[in-house]
């Protein structure tokens, strides 16, 4: 699926929320709400008159990786995207160009035992493409200093073109970021979190909003042809998974935060839409053919025409309500991309038992 649109260069957002102006924070940014084919506007300040007490908000812990490293090949400058950490060691990872706008022009990989020199006297070698779909991310094996300490002295967060500048990497650390114990994390910002604030946290929670806390390490995200996702570790807890279960069996509603999120319990879960305690590779891809068996409504920001995300959002609201919500974005002008608007997704109301979500108090 397509959304039949496109994004003006003019609707990217190129710096955080809170740099657009004094006294502004993350929370700054606009929030389009869809209930169906109903759509209406909102400050993601009102996120929590939004929501209901017995809700439950499915939030990503994964930190975000200075992933992105200089190195060379030979003469020549290249920037490596370390994208995911395997089970022997490797990692996959993605060579692009430098062009001062940030690393935004993909370079073809290979052959296999190319060389790539890092900073302190470290190499990596391309062994083989990560998977027969192209040769964008290939298996890697680095010698030398280990990649987590290469990337905390030498790395810098992954930025695209639309971006004004780099940022610290503290700008692309959620409020639910948790350092993991072996230094991996997420090479892309799970971003749909970024606008939540301690502040808006705590609101949540003194209406009677919860959390479920799980984590999927996000990959390299395919900038020019928009595939498929690849296998990412995740992981849900035994309490995550006994709560998600018993909002399903009440009347909250299950809510996530991100399409990581929606792909790290939806992996979790069973046919019978039961979610146990999972840990390991996903490479569940939600579309609406699967549907989904968890989760009832969505919080992720606006995603290109081509984005494979879009299946996903079709999978939960349908293709109708995607469509016109999109429509709704581009005529009001709201903010792509990962410090940008985001999208609350809810299911459609029944007029019988629908209670007061906006303008309650």
């Amino acid at each position: 699926m397509t959304v039949a649109v496109r994004v003006p260069e003019e609707l990217s957002a190129r710096v955080p929320a809170e740099q657009r102006g004094p006294g502004l924070d993350r929370d700054a940014v606009r929030l389009l709400v869809s209930r169906g084919t109903e759509v209406s506007h909102h400050g993601f300040g009102e996120l929590p008159r939004l929501l209901r007490a017995g809700d439950l908000l499915i939030v990503n812990t994964s930190p975000t990786l200075a992933a992105a490293v200089d190195g060379w090949i030979g003469h020549a400058r290249v920037v490596v995207h370390f994208s995911t950490r395997g089970d022997d060691g490797r990692w996959a990872v993605e060579l692009r160009e430098p062009d001062g706008k940030g690393t935004s022009r993909a370079r073809a990989g290979g052959p296999a035992g190319t060389e790539v020199r890092l900073p302190g006297d470290t190499r990596l070698t391309l062994e083989e493409p990560l998977s027969a779909r192209g040769e964008r991310l290939w298996w890697a094996r680095v010698s030398g200093s280990g990649v987590v300490e290469l990337l905390r002295g030498h790395g810098r967060p992954i930025r695209y073109s639309y971006t004004e500048r780099d940022q610290p990497l503290s700008v692309y650390q959620t409020v639910f970021s948790l350092p993991s114990e072996d230094g991996t994390g997420s090479a892309e910002m799970p971003s749909a979190a970024r606008p939540f604030t301690a502040r808006m946290v705590a609101e949540l929670v003194s209406r009677g909003v919860q959390f479920a806390p799980i984590a999927l390490h996000t990959g390299v995200a395919s900038a020019e042809v928009h595939e498929p996702p690849y296998p990412e570790r995740f992981a849900v807890s035994e309490a995550s998974a006994r709560l998600i279960n018993a909002v399903r069996a009440g009347d909250g509603r299950v809510i996530a935060v991100g399409t990581t999120a929606v792909r790290a319990v939806e992996s979790a879960a069973g046919s019978d839409g039961v979610v146990r305690a999972r840990a390991g590779w996903t490479d569940l891809v939600v579309t609406p053919e699967r549907g989904v068996r968890v989760v009832d409504g969505l919080l992720t920001g606006l995603h290109e025409p081509e984005a494979s995300h879009l299946l996903m959002l079709e999978a939960v609201a349908g293709r109708a309500a995607v469509d016109r919500s999109y429509e709704e974005a581009l005529r009001g002008l709201y903010l792509w991309h990962e410090f940008g608007d985001v999208h609350l997704i809810l299911p459609e109301e029944d007029p019988h038992t629908a209670r007061c979500v906006s303008n309650c108090e």
